[in-house]
């Protein structure tokens, strides 16, 4: 019998990034992160084919981004039917020809978006298909359910137009799953109109920010609460359950911080900067080591201090199912994808194994993201292949050292000054003091300082208070020392920058 799950929700929202974090027990497991460059994936382009390549059975389209996206033939649509992939793709597609595609998956790495002509347009109840005659349920909805659900929308949908019922749709009233049909229809129409009006490349649809589609896609009643910290997206949140899901409003908190963000509140941030580690501790002393390469993770299971107290094989087993769970929710975090293979310690009976591998079917279950768990082979070894959706949480906040060419990772300039002003801003504020004089990273001084951004000013603008920055280069990445803090805002700059340091924060660098 599954164990009960307490999940929660939280967005956290500042002038510099979007986050939305997904906790289940009180720990982080899922973690998402938009800034001024948000994802495009769901949106719909009109777009045009600049090559066509037999040989690999794929296209290139221009959607109007950086880079060319890619079509394989199998995401090929001609009227809506599907084509027959033995036939080469330049039997459908010519150079120059106008298409309409969706993007399925971000430009990662040196490859650009991947795209479909198999549409879809999501909704709070229903992923219209307005290319597909299919009519499916999600599997956590009740036979009898599903049947009734069916059944209305064969009733409501226009012939040669499909539809997914979502979880969501478990505890909705036919009349709102009726509205949410008919809203996705009319969007549906002006993305066609759209179509002939436009000329290609072009956007015709563009999906919600992260904050909207986290709640529209996720956020159901297996959730206990969605605390958000930002006024303007808790009232577009509200907005959007009162109209689809008014049951679920009393879950939606908005987060007073009183001097502690949220995420420090739920100890987001130490786990973020636990996802940056190569090896994860484990409760009874083992760990976790994990290693990413171009096409494969390789996740290894260590006993370190943990000697246990009965015999050898609980012990084993013991260290192996903290790992499986551990393993898991990291995979989870850092989005990890492709082929797995986690190397646990060899055990002996066969019981023992066969509770590791139930153990892990019932954690990869409350995995979103598509996963199939291939087996345990006799050494040890457990192949899990996971759907790769994005470049993962790992590169999304770091960036490759200049120094080491790659084979190590540090903070990126974009998230080192993030994070910087984040910690500023949250001494400042929390402090009755009304100027301060702060020391920083030499490095990070000028990526704070640089062209177009000053940080003191833009603090001071926000908070009234006065700030000045000093370089030191014995501090780390994202460290600061407040070296003066004064009540008149000219104190800090009368004062000698030699004086005792009144507090020193240390971060990871």
């Amino acid at each position: 019998m599954a164990t009960s799950i307490t999940r929660e929700m939280l967005i956290s929202q500042d002038h510099s990034e979007l986050r939305v974090a997904i906790c289940e027990d009180k720990q982080l497991v899922e973690l998402y992160i938009e800034r001024a460059k948000r994802s495009v994936v769901g949106n719909i382009y009109l777009g045009k084919v600049t090559d066509v390549l037999p040989g690999m059975q794929a296209a290139f389209v221009d959607i109007g981004l950086e880079k060319n996206t890619y079509l394989y033939i199998d995401d090929l649509r001609v009227d809506g039917e599907r084509v027959e992939s033995a036939r080469q793709i330049s039997s459908y597609l010519q150079v120059g020809q106008t298409v309409m595609v969706q993007v399925v998956k971000d430009a990662m790495g040196t490859k650009g978006a991947r795209v479909t002509m198999e549409l879809s347009i999501p909704g709070r109840f229903l992923v219209l298909l307005p290319y597909s005659d299919r009519r499916a349920v999600s599997k956590k909805i009740g036979e009898s359910q599903r049947e009734e659900l069916i059944a209305l929308m064969q009733h409501e949908l226009s012939e040669g137009v499909g539809a997914i019922a979502r979880t969501a749709t478990k505890d909705a009233a036919t009349e709102d799953i009726i509205a949410d049909i008919k809203l996705l229809t009319r969007i549906w129409d002006r993305v066609k109109r759209q179509s002939i009006e436009v000329a290609a490349p072009d956007v015709l649809y563009t999906e919600v920010d992260l904050a909207m589609r986290s709640a529209r896609d996720i956020f159901t009643s297996e959730y206990s609460s969605l605390t958000i910290d930002n006024r303007q997206t808790y009232d577009k949140v509200v907005g959007l359950m009162k109209r689809s899901a008014p049951e679920l409003v009393k879950r939606v908190n908005l987060y007073r911080s009183r001097g502690e963000p949220l995420f420090n509140r739920y100890d987001i941030e130490d786990a973020i900067a636990q996802s940056l580690r190569r090896e994860v501790s484990l409760p009874s002393g083992g760990s976790i080591v994990i290693d990413k390469t171009e096409a494969l993770v390789t996740i290894d299971v260590n006993t370190g201090s943990f000697v246990g107290k009965r015999t050898l094989e609980d012990t084993l087993l013991k260290t192996n199912l903290e790992a499986a769970i551990e393993a898991v929710r990291q995979l989870r975090l850092r989005d990890l994808g492709g082929i797995i293979i986690i190397d646990f310690i060899d055990m002996q009976l066969d019981a023992s194994k066969e509770k590791l591998l139930e153990e892990l079917q019932e954690l990869l279950a409350r995995d979103r993201t598509r996963t199939k768990l291939v087996g345990l082979d006799s050494l040890g070894l457990v192949e899990i292949t996971r759907k790769n959706i994005s470049d993962g949480l790992f590169q999304t906040i770091s960036e490759v050292c200049s120094y080491c060419a790659g084979q190590g990772r540090r903070l990126s300039a974009a998230t080192r000054r993030i994070e910087i002003d984040r910690r500023l801003r949250n001494y400042v504020v929390s402090s009755k003091q009304q100027s301060f004089l702060f020391a920083i990273n030499d490095e990070t001084y000028e990526i704070v300082t640089a062209a177009g951004i000053n940080l003191a000013a833009a603090i001071k603008a926000d908070t009234g208070k006065m700030v000045r920055l000093f370089p030191d280069s014995s501090l780390q990445a994202i460290d600061f020392e407040c070296l003066i803090e004064g009540q008149s805002p000219s104190s800090a700059e009368q004062r000698s920058v030699q004086a005792p340091a009144a507090a020193r924060f240390f971060g990871r660098g």
